[in-house]
């Protein structure tokens, strides 16, 4: 069944108010017709399945759904060159993750505009719409990466590099219970030494993601891969 995702406070009693944009995705995009049904989300861990009518919709029954991973997962993601950050917010969202920070660090090309993050905001919507889930990542402002090291205090911290001997990541997920987890990734070439002490400092450990040097794109999807079968086994 088509799902959209709403904003809560279009909901008034049984009714959902639809917005220009929605009413032309259902209608015109999905080719519903009036009387069809249709789960609306509120990206918030809620579902209804709902019934639609010309410019809005009837809700007909609340609908339980668990599809999220049993930790919350934060990613520190130094920001790539050109568009590769649409598939990493694609990608991870598809894999669970809970949080995406995008960061600039030392060897960061990219600055990017107010409208990247509502680009990739709504790539996270679509995303978790395509892909089932109840929840849509939070897609936090870019700031700079040692800023950064202090949002996420609660959570293990991991920050991966290559060329040295740290342990893989699946290593430490498979010897932790905290409930949240917080994997940063670089950009190309690498977090500096710099950066690694800082985080270091800042209770970071140092993981590998394996002997292969990944591309800035592939690190954050290939460590949301491992964390998201090690959770769900």
């Amino acid at each position: 069944m088509q799902r959209i995702t709403i904003n809560p406070n279009q909901i008034q009693n049984t009714l959902i108010t639809l917005t220009s944009p929605q009413q032309h995705y259902l209608y015109r995009v999905l080719r519903l017709q009036e009387g069809d049904k249709f789960i609306a989300m509120d990206g918030m861990g809620k579902w209804w399945l709902s019934q639609l009518n010309i410019t809005d919709a009837q809700i007909l029954q609340e609908i339980a759904v668990d599809n999220e991973l049993p930790i919350a997962v934060n990613l520190i993601v130094a920001l790539p060159k050109g568009n590769g950050f649409d598939d990493i917010v694609r990608y991870c969202t598809e894999l669970g993750v809970t949080c995406i920070a995008p960061v600039i660090g030392d060897r960061t090309l990219l600055k990017p505009s107010s409208q990247k993050l509502q680009r990739w905001k709504r790539i996270a919507s679509e995303a978790a719409e395509q892909s089932e889930r109840t929840q849509i990542p939070k897609i936090l402002e870019p700031i700079d990466f040692k800023q950064s090291l202090s949002s996420f205090d609660n959570s293990e911290k991991y920050i991966c590099v290559a060329r040295r001997n740290s342990p893989h990541l699946l290593y430490y997920l498979q010897n932790q219970d905290n409930k949240q987890v917080t994997i940063a990734t670089g950009t190309e070439g690498g977090w500096t030494e710099k950066e690694i002490e800082f985080a270091l400092q800042n209770g970071f450990k140092t993981v590998s993601l394996g002997n292969r040097i990944l591309r800035a794109v592939t690190a954050p999807i290939f460590a949301m891969s491992i964390i998201s079968a090690a959770s769900e086994v």
